[in-house]
């Protein structure tokens, strides 16, 4: 099962942009559900002459019962706007509440 959990899932409707993989082993167990893959997909929408050019980040949770996309940021980010993401997740937050929003989703599905 894929969930895509965004009001209008069209607008991830494509290949992304950028892609980075958080997480791979998939020998991460929470709440019953065994994580098999983390990462952050970064699709490029409008540019700004100003602004830049304005990012949809997504996370996308893979695991044993189904897979969950969903926004993590939009806006406009600036260069590098996916690695700045994937850091900041990575060293401040860590994934774990990526983790319980995707797996609360999928329960609600199931």
């Amino acid at each position: 099962m894929k969930i895509i959990d965004i009001v209008n899932p069209q607008r991830v409707n494509r290949k992304p942009d950028k892609t980075i993989v958080l997480m791979s082993s998939g020998d991460f167990s929470e709440h019953g559900f065994i994580v098999k893959k983390i990462e952050l997909k970064l699709y490029l929408e409008k540019k700004d002459e100003k602004l830049g050019q304005y990012s949809l980040i997504t996370s996308n949770v893979e695991t044993d019962k189904g897979s969950v996309e969903m926004i993590y940021d939009e806006g406009f980010r600036g260069e590098n706007a996916l690695e700045k993401a994937a850091d900041f997740l990575t060293k401040n937050l860590g994934p774990s509440g990526l983790i319980t929003r995707s797996i609360i989703t999928l329960q609600s599905n199931l």
